[in-house]
């Protein structure tokens, strides 16, 4: 069997030995529910309180501030639904991006049903926000801003501490609580998430994005946020997310975050090394193919293109064929290809939006493994070329550009 070259650490990544082993004990014979009193409850109790304290400590806030989450789509659901229903006497008014995950997005819409406005901040040709519409949108009614800190696409990195000024502010919001929530799913690892530096109010993060367990997550909620559980129970974390701590989960997600945040600055050095060499290889050896999102504001470990005149699913099937698994900004639909919302929120046009393709590294990656998907990905493109139609109309001729 050949080595399986894995280059799509954005959807997930594997989890970290270390994390694994201080995981197993809360399996075993640590297993006891934290609620309870005796004394092995009390282990996973004292677990759980260890496990916020860490979380604390890279957030730069304090622990009764983080409540542990099922993941980052829980964490954006709680924080869009519990910070705007918590304002909602104040105001009915919800400001987005059209680049968000889906967790985020439709969250949004939910919030719609319910009444709520939603306005949707366009983005440049790169994937940044534009400042001056965001200033534009707010309004007396807003009460929620919700901005992802980095993309996971294209990884374009948003300004998000000038954003959060802008907001603070901003004339229409003096003397009122607009909470600004941020995404940062897929910035934890490489970037400082410092909330009190990113000026957030609240900030999702979900553990196997950094090699910790999937199923775990982490919500930030600033201790001066509004803020209502949209999940009951038992009262679990403060009354604000109800159910049994998932202690194994728990401790895993503050491990990997630590160990995340003490080794970001060679694991971005490693990343980006990699990341620039296949870029620059991809863009030289192969004719009409755009690199997407901000050259240089992006993520040290993505590198996500366009291959006009094929799709990119059918690129992805031929990497996987050759050992590579990387992965595709489209999404299959029962009947059809769709093209990245993101792309398209970016204008770029839908026909070369279908060839997009993500490349994300990890620390396992090396250069042979950026020589290897250059030796074979040439060739992979002139192959689907010369089977469609549109490059057969299109001949050698460049000039497009997105």
């Amino acid at each position: 069997m050949k080595k399986l070259i894995y280059l799509d650490h954005a959807a997930t990544t594997p989890t970290d030995p270390r994390v694994v082993e201080a995981m197993l004990p809360y399996f075993t014979e640590k297993f006891g529910n934290p609620s309870s009193v005796y004394s092995m409850a009390q282990e996973s109790r004292k677990a759980v309180d260890a496990a916020r304290n860490t979380v604390a400590d890279v957030l730069g806030c304090t622990p009764r501030e983080v409540i542990f989450t099922s993941g980052g789509t829980e964490s954006d659901n709680a924080a869009i639904k519990g910070g705007a229903m918590a304002l909602r006497e104040k105001g009915n008014h919800v400001i987005t991006t059209p680049i968000e995950h889906h967790a985020v997005s439709e969250s949004c819409k939910f919030l719609e049903k319910l009444g709520f406005q939603l306005t949707m901040v366009p983005v440049d040709q790169y994937g940044v926000v534009r400042l001056d519409e965001l200033e534009k949108a707010i309004n007396d009614r807003t009460v929620l801003v919700t901005i992802m800190t980095a993309n996971n696409e294209v990884g374009t990195i948003q300004p998000i501490a000038e954003i959060s000024r802008l907001i603070k502010n901003h004339p229409r919001t003096k003397g009122r609580t607009v909470l600004f929530h941020t995404d940062a799913v897929q910035a934890a690892g490489s970037l400082d998430i410092n909330v009190d530096k990113l000026g957030v109010d609240l900030l999702s993060l979900s553990s196997h994005k950094f090699y910790g367990p999937k199923g775990a997550g982490v919500l930030y909620v600033r201790r001066t946020a509004p803020f209502v559980s949209w999940q009951h129970g038992g009262g679990q974390e403060r009354g604000r997310r109800a159910g049994t701590e998932n202690v194994p989960g728990v401790v895993g997600a503050a491990v990997s975050l630590k160990l995340a945040a003490e080794a970001r600055e060679s694991y971005n050095d490693h990343c980006q090394a990699l990341r620039d060499k296949l870029i620059k290889g991809i863009i030289s050896s192969i004719d009409r193919v755009y690199l997407t999102g901000h050259p240089s504001q992006r993520l040290p470990n993505n590198a996500s293109f366009c291959f006009e005149f094929i799709e990119g699913e059918s690129i992805l099937l031929s990497l996987d064929f050759a050992g590579i698994a990387a992965s595709s900004g489209s999404a299959c639909t029962s009947a059809s290809l769709e093209p990245s919302h993101v792309l398209l929120a970016m204008t770029v046009p839908a026909e070369v939006a279908h060839g997009s393709i993500r490349f994300t590294f990890g620390r396992d990656n090396t250069e042979q493994d950026v020589d290897q998907v250059l030796q074979v990905l040439p060739a992979i493109v002139e192959r689907l070329r010369s089977m469609s139609p549109l490059a057969q109309s299109a001949g050698k001729e460049r000039g497009l550009h997105v």
